[in-house]
């Protein structure tokens, strides 16, 4: 074997993630056969800067990536991740690719069942930017990932709690799904093992639930009385709450256990707050 071949036989399939928040960085553990790279809005520990313009690394990083991941939150035209770079993603064929959008572009259901066919309707400037990157980046053939309201250790209910933030607000019939960072990021690096391109999954555990239970449950876990319970409409909450509670839907992950066999690890929003609490001691 040539000193060429044998370099290329050694050479790490590179995944160049637009956005390497939590979840990517979950992802990144989960691939160590992989070489990562990522992207903030400032360049720091290791990861390039990207705040919307194509530059020589980045140019770079993308022509010797074999699959690419983003989830940088879009503007009114889009993703800026797709403007960039849009020839040079058009230009080859990837191994994959991966969009991490929210369930957001359902809209309001009334409570009913969020299937990946169901029609988009999204409701709020953020959800429609959303769609509007979705279908920028399954004119590549991504695959799409629409995502509830994640947490994760530092990021969650038992912080909300601790910080005195936490408040038990209930409209009656009102429930949300949620994600762990690490199931999402298991059902990533599930699907490219198994890439089917243009493929949308929900990602979320399996109990969509009423918030003000999640917050008892975490203010029980940490020994505190819960706040009293507030109705909605005497609430007071700020025109940005207002619009994220108008929304109630429940969201199904059928599809992507059937197709790629994922399981959760922290099916419910108690096992997830357990683990966080029990892994920091």
């Amino acid at each position: 074997m040539g000193a060429a071949q044998g370099e290329l036989k050694a050479r790490k399939p590179r995944l160049l993630c637009f956005g390497f928040g939590a979840t990517a960085e979950a992802l990144a553990a989960r691939l160590p056969e992989w070489a990562v790279m990522g992207t903030h809005r400032a360049a720091r520990d290791g990861a390039l800067a990207f705040s919307g313009a194509a530059t020589p690394e980045l140019e770079a990083a993308l022509a010797a990536a074999d699959a690419v991941l983003c989830s940088i939150p879009p503007d009114e035209e889009g993703d800026l991740a797709f403007r960039a770079f849009e020839p040079a993603l058009s230009a080859r064929a990837f191994r994959w690719i991966g969009y991490l959008s929210t369930t957001g572009v359902y809209g309001d259901l009334g409570g009913r069942w969020a299937f990946e066919w169901t029609p988009r309707k999204p409701q709020s400037a953020e959800a429609k930017r959303r769609a509007r990157a979705e279908d920028q980046w399954l004119s590549l053939g991504a695959h799409v990932f629409r995502l509830p309201g994640l947490y994760g250790p530092g990021r969650s209910a038992l912080d909300r709690v601790r910080a005195g933030d936490a408040r038990r607000i209930v409209k009656p019939g009102q429930v949300f799904s949620r994600a762990h960072y690490e199931d999402v990021a298991a059902a990533l690096a599930l699907s490219i093992t198994k890439p089917n391109p243009g493929r949308i999954y929900n990602v979320c555990d399996d109990e969509p639930a009423p918030p003000q239970d999640v917050t008892a449950f975490a203010c029980a876990l940490l020994g505190v009385a819960a706040p009293p319970e507030e109705m909605f409409d005497a609430a007071n909450l700020s025109p940005a709450a207002q619009r994220f509670w108008a929304e109630c839907k429940r969201v199904p992950n059928a599809r992507i256990k059937a197709e790629l066999g994922w399981r959760p690890l922290y099916p419910t929003y108690r096992e997830g707050l357990r683990v966080i609490l029990a892994a920091e001691g």
